[in-house]
């Protein structure tokens, strides 16, 4: 049982709270439930009056579907017609952490928690590691374990599409507290630097903390400021975690060590001769990146089921939390051999071959980068390369930049079109990006709906050999327009229609 009182002294121990607004027969009421939702609200819960965009309604929303007190920064009852008591605090996104790990019992290592930061990579790299620990626990009778993305939740109960990369604290505690009680050892989970920095994920604890690569991204007034904020909150992961995985290949590599000493330990993993794990001899046979793995406990070769030899950083950093967990090698390499990512390298053939289509979410310089160098080396068969993609609204300015460069440098035509415009035009930040595009000498058109420029961009394709990369979505199933989200088909889905498709109208003219 958890009441108003108890949670005043939580508050008041923490040194959050800053008054309290009520009376002392309300200190024996006993909280059902916490939700910052008023459409949440069942009679006993804690409100939390939390964002931007926050109205007082929505507290006179709370109050009458049953809330029996709120949290806030600032005192509410003026505002409102409601006289419940409340609860003014100095940092309402610390709060609601606290708020959260208390409600839902969180106990650090229970289940065992491993969280991975990182510019690109981080969905890649937590499903090969859940599929390395789902092989351990089905060889040990074990049950499936939880993971937490960019592309889904699974806690034991549910398996839902993810809404956001980290979710917010009451609801990541919430998934933690079912993992918890349905008998799950591990959970898996991204760690976003929003996530980091509003302090989603302050009450936790990470038996292991993985940091894959950094490069700028995120970089707008509503995210961070400047790369050093971004980079700051990522290294801020390392105070929270015991086991410290650090990719030695990264760029700021010598920094991330330092920050890493916060942690109980670090094991290294890379390229790098002085990595504790050291990959080498990565190469492409019969469609399969392999590649050779050395440590202390074992010399082995590995391969992956995805393409994309940039792909090795990620198994690289699985295998090495899987080091530190002990899980036996066998089980890392069947994960690795069977273990597919819903809008990660998904490849798409037309009939008679002349087209070859790539979704991938990459959305930022360094995995545009990245995928770049990979299909050159990959598919050298298709010289000529066609681009999709579109840049967010309202966030990530840099990106629009950057992306449009790249693809104009390494495109011989881009379709930009839309992707999360939120509360921009989503023409006019094409617009944006087509200066940048045509800068370097590219052909571009911006096609709007997404659908119709991936039908327009495999349409056009003659029978020279064509690679398609459709890029930045993946299996996202949302478009996010004015301040809203709406469901809207995946790039997968969209490109392996247009292809069919091409390929039905090329059979009926023959």
């Amino acid at each position: 049982m958890k009441t108003v009182g108890m949670i005043r002294e939580l508050l008041q121990a923490r040194g959050l709270l800053k008054e309290y607004k009520g009376s002392r027969e309300d200190l024996e009421k006993q909280i059902t439930w916490i939700t910052y939702d008023s459409r949440t609200v069942v009679p006993g819960t804690l409100f939390i009056c939390k964002g931007a965009s926050f109205q007082s309604r929505y507290l006179e929303d709370a109050a009458a579907a049953g809330s029996i007190a709120y949290v806030s920064e600032k005192q509410m009852d003026e505002e409102t017609k409601t006289s419940l008591p409340g609860f003014l605090v100095n940092d309402i996104r610390e709060t609601m952490a606290v708020l959260a790990a208390f409600f839902f019992g969180y106990e650090p290592g229970k289940p065992a928690l491993t969280g991975i930061t990182g510019t690109k990579g981080k969905t890649t790299t937590a499903w090969y590691l859940k599929g390395m620990l789902d092989e351990w626990e089905k060889e040990c009778g074990g049950k499936e374990t939880g993971l937490i993305s960019s592309v889904q939740n699974y806690d034991g109960r549910i398996r839902e599409d993810a809404v956001m990369t980290t979710p917010e604290a009451l609801i990541l505690q919430e998934h933690l507290q079912a993992a918890r009680q349905e008998g799950l050892l591990h959970v898996t989970m991204e760690v976003s630097s929003q996530a980091l920095k509003y302090r989603r994920v302050r009450e936790l604890k990470f038996q292991v903390g993985i940091f894959l690569n950094i490069s700028e991204d995120h970089i707008s007034p509503q995210e961070h400021v400047d790369f050093e904020d971004y980079f700051s909150a990522k290294l801020s992961m390392f105070r929270q975690t015991e086991t410290a995985c650090v990719n030695m290949d990264s760029a700021e590599a010598e920094r991330i060590l330092k920050a890493a000493r916060k942690a109980d330990q670090i094991v290294t993993f890379g390229a790098s001769p002085k990595a504790d794990l050291r990959c080498s001899r990565i190469r492409t046979e019969h469609g399969r990146v392999h590649f050779h793995v050395e440590c202390d406990r074992f010399q082995e070769e590995f391969s992956l089921a995805m393409q994309g030899a940039f792909n090795v950083e990620n198994a690289m950093a699985a295998i090495t939390a899987a080091y530190v967990y002990g899980i036996p090698v066998h089980c890392m390499k069947r994960a690795l051999e069977c273990v597919q990512v819903p809008g990660r390298m998904e490849t798409f053939f037309s009939e008679d071959g002349s087209i070859c289509g790539i979704v991938d979410f990459a959305h930022n310089r360094l995995s545009f980068e990245k995928l770049f160098d990979a299909v050159y080396q990959e598919y050298p068969e298709y010289r000529r390369i066609v681009c999709v993609f579109g840049c967010p609204g309202s966030k990530a300015y840099n990106r629009r930049r950057e992306l449009g460069i790249l693809a104009g440098l390494f495109s011989d035509q881009v379709y930009l079109t839309t992707d999360d415009p939120s509360m921009e035009e989503a023409e006019d930040i094409a617009e944006e990006v087509r200066g940048y595009v045509e800068m370097v000498g590219c052909a571009c058109k911006c096609i709007e709906d997404r659908e119709q420029a991936i039908q327009t961009a495999v349409a056009e394709c003659g029978n020279e050999k064509t690679l398609i990369l459709v890029l930045g979505k993946g299996s996202e199933k949302y478009q996010k327009i004015g301040g809203k989200s709406y469901l809207y088909p995946t790039d997968s889905e969209l490109l392996g229609q247009a292809i069919r498709k091409r390929d039905r109208r090329s059979f009926s003219f023959d």
